[in-house]
């Protein structure tokens, strides 16, 4: 449907509007979204608030991306991967009833999606879940607290779950990720994504805050191979955690806040936005599912050739050891580079001998061809 056919068909069903009114309208709206928006979509915005019927096929507006929005856009469409679930609750007011919400991501960003009433049912039954890639329908925009826009998908939104091209074309949370060597001061008081191997944990503390009730507390430490942080969970979060964190388990954190420490150090906090995955059992990768940048992964193979080991200069000047074999599994064959204390492991294993690898990273070696690294807190072991 061209502009035009837009203009007459809000003018058809408005008589309280004049041709003349509805330019200067959209020329406002214009001016308001900065020209981000196209003259079709915020015309169809403006039909929405008349009740103007379109056809299914004619109301699916375009496609917008999570960096075009602004709050007070009005039937948006829009379409991401699911990167976090949080649990419905209900709340209590002048209108009584229920919401969910959730993260989704796309190519440009991380955008909170708000479910109200019966919408809240696909996550209930299970049909809105971390990894789908959803399409909302009539959907709109607004500020939350903090003044960040959010998406809100109330009565006449419509949600769809997709698969096919529309889930490759969607960005897993992984690419999301912050390397915890890379979070620096200009991350701080800002939203991070990490992921990594959960060290050194402590006990939930009680504390007394300023109006005389309870919080809790609690601390661990988050390493993957480009380094290590604190992390402080708070509150209900604190609780969440504490029934199922251990030492050595994989987490993953979406929407974590970068605090600075009295120390100007820097630490990372769990609050109520923040989601945690934490994968309790572990996961084999094959040869032919390693992919550049991959972390805390675990291999299972054969080794197919005698280590060679030699000494290299890393970027910082530092001369360490690093012995290089081959491994294979059914799927393929990989190089494996074992550094510092592992290359020395890495020297007594023999062809044929088959080992396991555990939280390694995956990264682009020799020929552009990916290989197996390991890190400080990789483990080398016999396959029984």
């Amino acid at each position: 449907m061209t502009d035009e056919e837009l203009v007459e068909q809000i003018l058809s069903v408005n008589n309280g509007i004049s041709r003349e009114g509805l330019l200067e309208r959209l020329e406002g709206e214009k001016r308001k979204t900065g020209g981000l928006i196209s003259n079709e979509t915020l015309l169809r915005m403006i039909a929405a608030e008349f009740g103007l019927n379109l056809s299914q096929a004619e109301t699916r507006t375009p496609t917008l991306s999570i960096s075009d929005l602004i709050s007070g856009l009005y039937d948006v469409t829009i379409i991401g991967r699911v990167v976090a679930v949080f649990p419905p609750r209900a709340f209590n007011g002048k209108k009584s009833g229920k919401l969910a919400s959730l993260l989704i991501a796309d190519k440009t960003g991380i955008l909170r999606v708000v479910l109200w009433n019966h919408q809240i049912s696909l996550v209930e039954s299970g049909e809105i879940s971390v990894g789908r890639v959803v399409h909302f329908f009539h959907a709109y925009t607004k500020d939350d607290r903090s003044g960040k826009v959010e998406l809100h998908v109330g009565s006449k939104s419509k949600v769809e779950i997709c698969s096919g091209d529309a889930e490759s074309d969607c960005p897993t949370i992984d690419q999301f990720c912050t390397k915890i060597g890379d979070i620096s001061q200009g991350h701080k008081n800002r939203r991070v994504n990490v992921s990594g191997k959960v060290r050194n944990v402590s006990p939930v503390s009680i504390f007394e805050r300023q109006d005389l009730s309870a919080g809790k507390i609690m601390r661990f430490a988050l390493t993957d191979e480009t380094g290590e942080i604190s992390v402080v969970a708070w509150n209900e979060k604190a609780d969440e955690l504490e029934k199922a964190l251990k030492q050595g388990v994989s987490l993953q954190m979406v929407n974590g806040r970068v605090k600075e420490t009295l120390s100007k150090g820097l630490e990372v906090h769990v609050d109520g936005g923040t989601y945690v995955k934490i994968s309790l059992t572990e996961r084999f990768l094959k040869v032919a599912e390693l992919r550049q940048d991959l972390n805390d992964v675990n291999l299972v193979g054969e080794v197919t050739t005698r280590p060679v080991t030699r000494e290299v200069q890393t970027s910082k000047g530092e001369i360490v050891k690093v012995a290089s074999f081959e491994l294979k599994d059914e799927t393929g064959k990989t190089w494996v580079a074992a550094w510092r204390k592992h290359a020395e492991l890495a020297c007594n294993l023999r062809s044929g001998q088959k080992i396991i690898i555990r939280n390694a990273y995956v990264r682009k070696g020799f020929g552009e061809q990916v290989e197996v690294s390991t890190k400080d807190t990789t483990s080398i072991t016999p396959a029984c």
